[in-house]
């Protein structure tokens, strides 16, 4: 049986952060699913197709032998999603403890509701464990230089977004 794995997040816009969990993560498991939420409670900048896209640009690196990688928008409760993927795996990608605290939470509520689904926390590394996507967003806003923590097709796509030169 092969094991899948769920990564979820707004991913507005993905990050080299989030690009090292990816990498990561799809060592660890037969498939990985980048799990794209709606979320409109975070007022995302990118609609869902656009995140979408983003992601899917970024992980064709980790399909070259076989699709290992899988980029899918979802709507509603991650546990009913997974349970529909037949996915028993959570990757969470942790910063700093503020992270963990709120991750925490979330896993807690999680098991509560499906037992069977674990929660997996991986630790971000030193080079982008201070990356964070609203962060990236402010940067770009007061027009700075944001390629040392997203792609340049993203960190173009940001600057055509909020129309910085």
């Amino acid at each position: 049986m092969k094991r899948v794995a769920i990564y979820p997040g707004t991913f507005d816009p993905i990050t080299f952060g989030h690009i090292d969990i990816i990498k990561r993560a799809s060592q660890l498991f037969d498939n990985l699913i980048i799990a794209v939420a709606k979320d409109s409670s975070k007022n995302p900048l990118f609609n869902l197709a656009q995140r979408v896209e983003m992601v899917e640009e970024e992980v064709k690196i980790f399909n070259k032998e076989k699709k290992k990688v899988i980029v899918e928008d979802f709507e509603g409760l991650l546990i009913n999603y997974a349970r529909k993927k037949e996915s028993t795996i959570i990757i969470r990608g942790l910063r700093a403890v503020s992270d963990f605290e709120y991750e925490f939470q979330m896993f807690g509520m999680n098991a509560k509701l499906d037992p069977e689904i674990q929660t997996i926390f991986l630790p971000a590394s030193e080079n982008t464990q201070f990356i964070a996507s609203k962060l990236v967003k402010e940067i770009a806003k007061l027009d700075g230089e944001i390629t040392k923590f997203v792609p340049k097709s993203v960190a173009d796509r940001l600057k055509d977004k909020l129309k910085i030169s």
